[in-house]
């Protein structure tokens, strides 16, 4: 049985004295099944989340725009899919080539936001151009935008106009946002891993 894990930690946490990002990060993280079973954080700003291959990246994404809401703050994050060989009560203390595969990609990220390592080198080796690209934009995101847009994530199905009604503001300023952020870019890049990942 295939699964995905992420793994990831937050830039610049200790910068940060208010704490909120990491409530913001919990409830990102609780969208996709519960503690400490699905996901764990640990060391103070470090986390592992275990979704359904398919659901990675957008998992991933969501978790982006949610602590690049703080001014500062970043998020770091490594994909692995592959197979679950020892389940535990604790995600941390799981097993598999998923997990190797994420904290290996983890390991190697150095100045890189996210990356991706499977069983199937082509296919890593196309998403992985495809984030360098799409990080270009993800990691200037502004605050601002990066609540648009873990809105727009969460609610595909509000229009822009329902969008603006929701957050309160504009409809010119949603869009302004969206387009500025890479909005519908990001999207079909997420797409378009997801049809790479479900052929498999």
């Amino acid at each position: 049985m295939m699964t995905s894990v992420i793994t990831g930690d937050i830039i610049n946490s200790r910068k940060v004295l208010d704490g909120a990002w990491l409530a913001t990060l919990k409830a990102a993280l609780n969208r996709y099944g519960q503690e400490p079973a699905s996901w764990e954080i640990y060391r103070g700003d470090s986390f592992q989340l275990e979704v359904t291959p398919s659901e990675a990246l957008k998992a991933a994404l969501l978790v982006k725009a949610n602590i690049k809401q703080y001014k500062q703050l970043d998020a770091r994050m490594a994909i692995g899919i592959g197979e679950k060989s020892f389940p535990a009560t604790k995600i941390t203390e799981s097993n598999g080539s998923a997990f190797v595969n994420s904290g290996e990609c983890f390991e190697g990220l150095k100045k890189r936001t996210l990356a991706i390592r499977s069983p199937w080198p082509e296919i890593d080796r196309e998403l992985n151009l495809y984030f360098d690209l799409a990080l270009l934009t993800m990691d200037l995101w502004t605050g601002n935008a990066s609540t648009i847009l873990k809105t727009a994530m969460e609610h595909p199905e509000l229009t822009q106009q329902a969008l603006a009604e929701k957050l309160k503001k504009t409809q010119s300023v949603i869009s302004e946002s969206l387009k500025r952020a890479g909005y519908e870019e990001i999207m079909r890049m997420e797409k378009r891993y997801k049809e790479l990942i479900s052929n498999q």
